[in-house]
């Protein structure tokens, strides 16, 4: 049996709820994906208020939705492609594990009762249902369909089977359908959609480092030979940007030290100090560790400098040409040398021996854990958008399987409130 669910009326909310909960969705990835039914023309609202409460969203669609909505109306509103299949007009491959990857939660709206029964039953024949079979991040479904359908007991058990997957759904409302019945199956208004998933928000950040000041270091440095010419490690910034978020999402005052990068922030309560150089990076850490109750360093740091920075370009001229190099000042030895009360994480990226050269680095710079990653993990490493770590201690070790480095920023930051809130 399916149960009737009012809808929720817009003078029953609470203006002060609204506003508690209108800042749950800053800097959220959402993907929302339309199947084919009539109310899919509501998604472009949708987005809008997405968008208005300052997540990022991408859109998906079935074949069958394009006959209902518009993919230019809705590249417009989300900033983003529209994508209806495996390959776009140019034959370039649209991934639906990159999809389902950057996701923080899939949203399907309005999910249709042919949408809804290939979900249950694994019939992966559209992008919409590959990228949801792979999609690891948080389900919503918005069912909408015509009076019986939604009353039938497929329907039903179907719906059932979706809750038992562990997926969140948003009832169908009574209200007048497209044909002309009166009944249960009309999509939850945006505003009912737009509330579940605040709210789901909201609750899923517990403020585990509420009163806690966390200093992170992100990115390479960049350090000059000429005006135009630098040496400098590969680091795209990604993996500290991510724990940036994470911890502010749950309470913290963030201090982002970065170098070069072309990473943007999503949250605008964390402050965030560009530098260049490594000596740069030393004395913007500095002006803040005494303040910092934890500090991750996972800034690739040049560990040379030239000797000697060129006035004006050099131009061209020798077969051979030579860099007299000196060693920069290690910023996390000198970290572990003045740590008082800061629980101090580092990052090693090795090639071999890679847990010896960790174990090694833990103990000479005095850490209290380092977070370990090997250029020989497929899929970790410079420039990609997932990671694969080992975290040591001096007295336990953990490995964690390749994850988006949003889920790797959150097992980093599990493991630091656990031993932290043990010291």
């Amino acid at each position: 049996m399916i149960f009737f669910i009012p809808p929720i009326q817009k003078k029953s909310i609470n203006s002060s709820f609204k506003i508690n909960k209108m800042m749950a969705l800053k800097g959220k990835k959402i993907l929302l994906a339309i199947s084919g039914g009539i109310a899919a023309y509501k998604m472009n609202y949708l987005v809008r208020d997405f968008i208005k409460n300052g997540a990022d969203v991408k859109v998906i669609l079935t074949p069958s939705a394009e006959n209902f909505v518009s993919k230019v109306t809705l590249s417009t509103l989300s900033k983003n492609p529209v994508f209806s299949d495996f390959y776009d007009e140019n034959r370039t491959w649209n991934s639906h594990v990159e999809f389902g990857l950057w996701a923080d939660v899939l949203v399907i709206a309005p999910c249709t009762a042919n949408t809804l029964s290939k979900m249950i039953h694994g019939i992966c024949d559209n992008l919409v249902i590959a990228t949801y079979l792979s999609a690891k991040c948080p389900v919503f479904i918005a069912p909408a369909m015509d009076l019986d359908m939604y009353a039938h007991p497929s329907t039903h058990e179907n719906l059932e089977k979706a809750e038992k997957f562990g997926h969140h759904i948003i009832p169908a409302e009574f209200g007048e359908l497209a044909s002309g019945l009166v009944g249960q199956g009309r999509l939850a208004e945006n505003e009912t959609i737009l509330q579940k998933i605040e709210d789901f928000f909201a609750a899923s950040h517990p403020k585990t480092l509420d009163g806690k000041t966390v200093l992170i270091t992100a990115g390479p440095t960049y350090e000059a030979i000429d005006p135009v010419r630098f040496i400098g490690n590969h680091s795209s910034g990604k993996m500290g940007f991510s724990i940036a978020e994470e911890a502010e999402k749950r309470g913290a005052k963030v201090i982002l030290i970065s170098g070069p990068t072309s990473q943007k922030l999503n949250n605008q309560n964390i402050k965030i100090h560009k530098v260049t150089s490594a000596k740069e990076m030393y004395d913007e850490v500095f002006r803040h560790y005494k303040n910092a109750d934890i500090a991750i360093m996972s800034a690739a740091v040049a560990d040379y400098t030239p000797k000697f920075v060129a006035k004006e370009k050099i131009k061209k001229s020798e077969a051979e040409f030579t860099i007299e190099l000196v060693k920069n000042p290690d910023i996390l030895k000198t970290m572990g040398e003045k740590k008082s009360h800061q629980f101090l994480v580092g990052f090693a990226l090795e090639t071999q021996n890679e847990e010896e050269n960790a174990k090694g680095k833990l103990e000479k710079k005095n850490l209290d854990m380092i977070v370990l990653n090997s250029l020989k993990d497929e899929g970790a490493g410079f420039q990609k958008d997932t990671n694969k770590i080992k975290i040591l201690t001096k007295t336990e070790q953990k490995e964690f399987s390749l994850k988006s480095k949003e889920d790797v920023a959150k097992d980093i930051l599990n493991f630091v409130e656990e031993k932290f809130n043990k010291s």
